[in-house]
Order: structure tokens, then C-alpha cells, then sequence
């Protein structure tokens, strides 16, 4: 006896059980919409065109002597350099493009972190490591919150490095003033920084760094008029000075002054800062790590400022020609530093991130800053949901109109891809920072075509077959195999042209680029797991099995031929001459 499913064959692209690819797309639908509402992201993030923001427009300053220095390069690696640290506080969908050959123009879409991110976009963030030559106190020096190392303020004796890799606090006695900044490192936990130099102590010869005693007495001039008393003051103090050379600076509150030697580390030599708090008090402080040369160079300097005295065993650690912090050094360092100070949670989170993404090549001055309003952006936003609506309701239309009953389920499958596309771009945001601005929502409105067409394929493939005398059922399947391969080849041009867009744009055609791409991806998720599926399922509908005139797939109205039908084979008796046949 024959096995009773022998000899069939599925048809070709044959489907056993749609109703597993339907759970599969519905469970995704539903996981997306939870997540959407669990993280209450219901919402997509909005672009600086539709949400409003802050522009602000930048001019490349060049160093004295060194005009050349504004050019393509260097105006690039700033536009790289301010585009991570904007990112790297959460502003998402900033924009960050040269205008000109000395202009960078930043938009910063409104949010929690745009007035911080303002603050240090145009952040120089040129990091030195001086030896200080000369200290001393401003005439009214302004308090600072940040604690002592040593919370009884006695001194205690330096240690030799534990096993942890940290050391005890040095022994440089207190001033009478309020104890500036400290910087710790693997051996160091700094002492309170006296406010001035201690009687007696032996002051350096700015002469013997500089080689000429007229540059010591412009430095010691320069020292002598310094005013620390505002910021813009601060901002300029030693202002042009090379890295090579000695110069002054003021302390970030303007409570000290300095002349500094020429830089032993720089910031190019640290390759990793972060905001921590210190477990012992509780304060915030920005470690950094150094690369192996920089390790060098910091092992080098503080071995030799450990055996000065006091105060020729201070270390500055100066950025944009202000001195963060300025410890004393009683070991020999290496490897890591902290640096601890008056710092919160944004000022050292501030810190450490325009360290950890590098110094700017260029110094650069605010020309400009314009408020954005939103007001633009959602006009032209609801202009564009009106032309989309417009262009949704002639598709529907025209698929009404020619496929009749099939138009269903197109527009269900329309249904599906919008609610896919709407949670992921609401998760994406929290997710990778993807903000919906004009050009994205365009992406998404050309996505609709593009996921009309496909169904148009499959219609017509299915059409096709019916023409041919087969019916319904078989057609749905053997249309299926050459259908999908015009939509992959179909699906993957248009994908291929949103992902080169991408790469080779940047700023708001991206957001396009980003959508189209995105959406094409949907296009083959809801053909393949919801589209054709439905279509195996309607097929065993008498409505549509049957070619109802209202179906779209009435054969009479399609010109079918008569079904297809196997020749019969007639015997005759042979003929012995073909020629009398």
C-alpha cells in the first residue's frame, strides 16, 4: 500500500504553515510597542529643525606666526573633534559642518545638556604639565570649596607607595589661606597648596629656563602686571605663549598667580580621563591614564621635581592657559594621575570629557549665537504629514481601484510597516541618539512607494498566473519564487544607494539616508513574514479562490485562458511507407 503523501510536491515557494510567520511579525509588533511604552520613549526624538535649539557659529583664530596652520585638515579634525564632545554629553543630532575655510557653524537641538555643550564646543582644551617657578597669591583671592588632602590640615609624613599603587599625602605645610586644587596620581596624594611662597624658600631664576635675562625680566613683568581678578583676564593670561617657553597663568578662580616652565607633559599624552568620585571623601575627581611615551614623560619630570623644596616641587597642570590644579610632588610618578580640585558632577564630567576626546588644532572665538525656534521646522512638518497623507490616500486609491479586494491587504501591510517604523525610531533614540528631523520624515514618506511597490510585484506576478489558466492557490505559490527575487534585487538597490548617501553625507541628508535605509529593511521583513503569508491564507477564501469580480483576481477580467489541461496521447496503426502516411 502507498504511503499517502507520496508523489505530492509542494509547489514551488510553497508556504506549509503562514500562520508561524504571522506570529512571528505579531510577537515582534507587540515586543517593540512594550519596549516602546516600558522605556516611555512613545515619542521619536526631534531634530533641531523640528524641536529648535542652539547655532552657533565659530571663527578659527591662528596662533601668532602660524596662519597656515587654518587649513582643510585641521578645520576637519575640529569638526570631528566637536561633534564627539557635543555627543558625548547626549546632545543627540547636533551638527557640526565647516562654512568657508574658517568658519564651523554648531546646531545644538534644545535639551537637558545643550547649554553645557555650549560651553565647550569651541573649547580649545590644550592640556600642559609646567613646573612651577614662581607662585603667588592675587590681592583678593576668591575661596575655594575643595577639600584638603588631609582633613585635620596637619601635616603628615610622605609614604612610599603602597600596594595599591597609591601613596600617603605629602608633608608641604599649610598657608594660611583656603587650600587650593590637587592632583593624585599612583604615589601622590597632594597636599594643601600654599596660597603664596614660604619665606626664604629659594624663588627661581625665570632667566635660567629662558636662556636670556631680558626675556626673564619681560617674564617677571608680565607676572607682576598679571590681573586675575575676571575671567576674560584669566582667559588671556599668557595668551600666545608656546608650549617651549616659560609663561603665567592664573588659577581657574583667580586666587594665585604663576610663572611656569616650559611643558614637560602635554595632552596629547593622555589617552583615557574620566569624572569618578573619590570613595575616601566623597569628592569629584577626573582620573586620567597616560600613553606609554607620556608615562615617560611624567615619570621623567615628577622624579625631578621630588627633590626640589618647596615650592619648586609644584606641578601645574594647565588647560587653555589656566591652571586647573597645582600640587606638590614628593615621589616619582607614572601611569595615571587624578586630578581633584572644585569640582561637581558637570565641571568634572566637563573635564573629562574635552581631555578624552583631545585638544582642538585651532584656537577658536564665538562670532555668534542664534536661538532656533521650532516653529519653522513644524510648519514645514505639517505641510510635509499633509503631502504624505495626500500621497498615502492616492495609493490607496489607485490600489482600490485596480486591485480591488487585494488592496486590503496591501494596505495592512502598509499598517504593519508603519507601526514597526514608529517603535523603532521612538527606541532608537534613547538607543544610539537617532533624532527625526525634515529630511528623515521625507525618507520615510518615499519609503511608502517603495513598499507599494512591492506588493504591485507580487499582484502582478500572481495575475500573471492566473492568466496562464491556473488556479488561485498554485498561482499564489509559483508567483511567490519570482516575485521574490525582483523585490530583494529591488530592495537591496535601494538600500545600497540610502547606505552609500550616508557614508559620504553628513548633517541632515544622514537623517534621510538613515530612514530610507531603514525602512527598506521593513519593506523585506513585511513582504516576506506578513504580506505573503496573508496572501496564502486569503487564497483558500472562496471570495478570492473563487475570482469574485470584486476580488481583483476575476480571471474573466484578467483574459485567463482556458485551464491547463494535459494532451492526450492517440495510438494509430504503423505505416509501412511515411510517404503514403
Amino acid at each position: 500500500m502507498a504511503a499517502p503523501n507520496k508523489g505530492r510536491r509542494p509547489a514551488a515557494g510553497g508556504q506549509s504553515k503562514p500562520g508561524r510567520a504571522l506570529a512571528l511579525i505579531l510577537i515582534a509588533m507587540v515586543a517593540l510597542t512594550g519596549g516602546m511604552f516600558i522605556s516611555h520613549n512613545t515619542t521619536p526624538r526631534l531634530g533641531i529643525d523640528l524641536a529648535g535649539g542652539t547655532s552657533i557659529t565659530l571663527k578659527a583664530k591662528p596662533e601668532p606666526g602660524q596662519a597656515s596652520a587654518i587649513n582643510k585638515k585641521n578645520m576637519d579634525t575640529a569638526v570631528s573633534i566637536m561633534e564627539r564632545r557635543v555627543n558625548g554629553l547626549g546632545v543627540t543630532e547636533s551638527e557640526v559642518q565647516t562654512q568657508g575655510s574658517d568658519n564651523i557653524i554648531v546646531n545644538i537641538p534644545k535639551g537637558t545638556n545643550s547649554e553645557q555643550a555650549r560651553q565647550q564646543v569651541g573649547q580649545t582644551a590644550k592640556l600642559y604639565f609646567r613646573p612651577v617657578l614662581t607662585a603667588q597669591p592675587t590681592a583678593a583671592p576668591t575661596p575655594s570649596a575643595s577639600p584638603s588632602a588631609s582633613t585635620s590640615g596637619k601635616p603628615t609624613p610622605s609614604g612610599a607607595p603602597s600596594a595599591s599603587g597609591k601613596g600617603t599625602p605629602s608633608g608641604s605645610p599649610s598657608a594660611a589661606g583656603s587650600p587650593k586644587g590637587r592632583a593624585l596620581s599612583d604615589a601622590l596624594k597632594a597636599s594643601p597648596t600654599p596660597g603664596a611662597s614660604k619665606p626664604g624658600s629659594p624663588t627661581p631664576n625665570p632667566s635660567a629656563s629662558s636662556g636670556d635675562a631680558a626675556a626673564a625680566a619681560k617674564l617677571q613683568a608680565q607676572f607682576a602686571a598679571l590681573d586675575c581678578s575676571t575671567r576674560e583676564a584669566r582667559s588671556k593670561a599668557g595668551e600666545g605663549a608656546k608650549s617651549t617657553e616659560p609663561t603665567v597663568a592664573c588659577d581657574k578662580d583667580g586666587a594665585e598667580k604663576f610663572i611656569l616652565g616650559p611643558a614637560e607633559v602635554d595632552g596629547t599624552d593622555v589617552s583615557k580621563a574620566q569624572a569618578v568620585i573619590n570613595q575616601q571623601n566623597g569628592q569629584w575627581i577626573v582620573q586620567m591614564d597616560f600613553t606609554g611615551g607620556g608615562s615617560k614623560k611624567f615619570a621623567a619630570i615628577t622624579g625631578k621635581l621630588s627633590q626640589q623644596q618647596y615650592p619648586n616641587n609644584r606641578f601645574a597642570i594647565a588647560l587653555d592657559n589656566q591652571v586647573v590644579s597645582a600640587p606638590t610632588v614628593s615621589t616619582t610618578l607614572s601611569g595615571s594621575a587624578e586630578i581633584s580640585g572644585n569640582f561637581n558632577q558637570t565641571t568634572a564630567q566637563d573635564l573629562a570629557n574635552v581631555l578624552s576626546y583631545g585638544a582642538l588644532p585651532l584656537t577658536f572665538q564665538e562670532q555668534s549665537v542664534t536661538t532656533v525656534t521650532a516653529a519653522l521646522g513644524a510648519d514645514q512638518l505639517h505641510a510635509g504629514l499633509i503631502a504624505g497623507a495626500i500621497g498615502l490616500a492616492l495609493v490607496i486609491i489607485y490600489l482600490v481601484a485596480y486591485y480591488r479586494g487585494l488592496a486590503l491587504i496591501a494596505i495592512l501591510s502598509l499598517v504593519v510597516s508603519a507601526i514597526l517604523t514608529y517603535t523603532i525610531m521612538a527606541l532608537l533614540g534613547p538607543g544610539i541618539g537617532f533624532a527625526l528631523n525634515l529630511p528623515a520624515v521625507c525618507g520615510a514618506i518615499v519609503a511608502i512607494g517603495i513598499t507599494a511597490d512591492s506588493f504591485i510585484v507580487y499582484f502582478e506576478r500572481i495575475r500573471d498566473e492566473i492568466r496562464e489558466g491556473r488556479t488561485l492557490r498554485p498561482a499564489v505559490e509559483r508567483a511567490w519564487p519570482r516575485a521574490r527575487r525582483t523585490i530583494l534585487v529591488s530592495d537591496f538597490v535601494s538600500f545600497l544607494a540610502a547606505a552609500v548617501l550616508f557614508i559620504v553625507t553628513v548633517g541632515k541628508v544622514q537623517g534621510f539616508a538613515f530612514t530610507l535605509g531603514l525602512t527598506t529593511l521593513l519593506d523585506v521583513v513585511v513582504v516576506f513574514l506578513f504580506t505573503k503569508p496573508v496572501m496564502t491564507i486569503l487564497a483558500r477564501r472562496k471570495f478570492f479562490a473563487s475570482g469574485h469580480p470584486w476580488s481583483g483576481l476575476d480571471p474573466k477580467r484578467l483574459g485567463a485562458k482556458p485551464p491547463l489541461r494535459r494532451a492526450r496521447r492517440t495510438t494509430s496503426a504503423p505505416v509501412d511507407n511515411p510517404k503514403e502516411a
